[in-house]
């Protein structure tokens, strides 16, 4: 699968890629829409979010709060945390943040088979023709990295017929907001057991500005897709009415989580 769908599409029409672009959409709305479009449209699209705000901790379907989470110092700030309907780990996303999205059937690319390694590898080669001539850029286990340096986390959802690969870019963080989150049980082995700051990159220490880094997004998409750019508003008054799986978690669930785990202790 080392080279699915990226030696181009010879004698036939690239599949069209419907593109939304957007920026500082709260990452709940963004969730909710690309859920909707997975679930609810036949169409290939790409959603590029330039940020977001406030400060989200952002959790997969099946992360457990308590291993993951800071919990009393996110109930302090009033942090809000989400659970998304894709699998992955646990990140705080702010204004520094840059996501990309591609949402696709299955046949959409030659040759790729709807499975997770798979699809990590595709999209691995595609970031590859972006970030290839600003770093020594490779596709680390389930992340991306300057040398081993991690500036991409990823997120996959696969359904019968239809995947979702969505992913955390970090042109810029703040340090203190890493607090909020504990170092996962089950960490990639390249992290060496590092804490936050030595495990993490800025993208904007490599790439000259974020719009540099969209451009090289559609560029490279452009190569295997049609893309078509798509007016926001008119995809969210378009669809009936969807209820999503990905929820804001409430400050009664943080503030059990704690009190069972205080009584636990006693």
């Amino acid at each position: 699968m080392a080279s699915a769908g990226l030696a181009g599409v010879s004698g036939a029409a690239c599949p069209l890629m419907r593109l939304v672009t957007m920026s500082s959409v709260p990452i709940l709305q963004q969730l909710h829409l690309e859920e909707r479009l997975l679930r609810c449209t036949p169409d290939n699209w790409c959603i590029i979010n330039d940020s977001t705000a406030p400060a989200t901790i952002v959790m997969g379907v099946s992360g457990r709060v308590s291993e993951l989470v800071e919990i009393q110092p996110v109930l302090r700030d009033q942090v809000p945390v989400v659970r998304r309907f894709s699998g992955g780990g646990t990140v705080i996303v702010d204004q520094g943040t840059v996501f990309v999205t591609f949402i696709c059937n299955k046949n959409a690319v030659t040759g790729l088979q709807p499975f997770p390694r798979d699809i990590m590898s595709w999209s691995g080669q595609l970031y590859g023709k972006v970030f290839d001539r600003f770093g020594e850029f490779h596709l680390r286990e389930n992340d991306y990295a300057f040398s081993h340096r991690k500036f991409g986390g990823n997120a996959q959802s696969i359904t019968k017929n239809r995947w979702v690969h969505h992913t955390s870019f970090l042109w810029d963080y703040d340090v203190k907001n890493m607090d909020y989150l504990k170092i996962p049980k089950r960490a990639p082995e390249y992290r060496l057991a590092r804490n936050h700051t030595d495990f993490l990159c800025r993208m904007k220490e490599y790439i000259p500005s974020r719009s540099v880094f969209t451009d090289g997004v559609i560029a490279a998409l452009g190569e295997h897709f049609s893309v078509q750019p798509m007016d926001l508003q008119a995809i969210l008054s378009s669809h009936e009415e969807f209820v999503p799986s990905t929820k804001l978690v409430s400050q009664q669930d943080l503030e059990e989580i704690v009190s069972s785990k205080e009584s636990f202790r006693v």
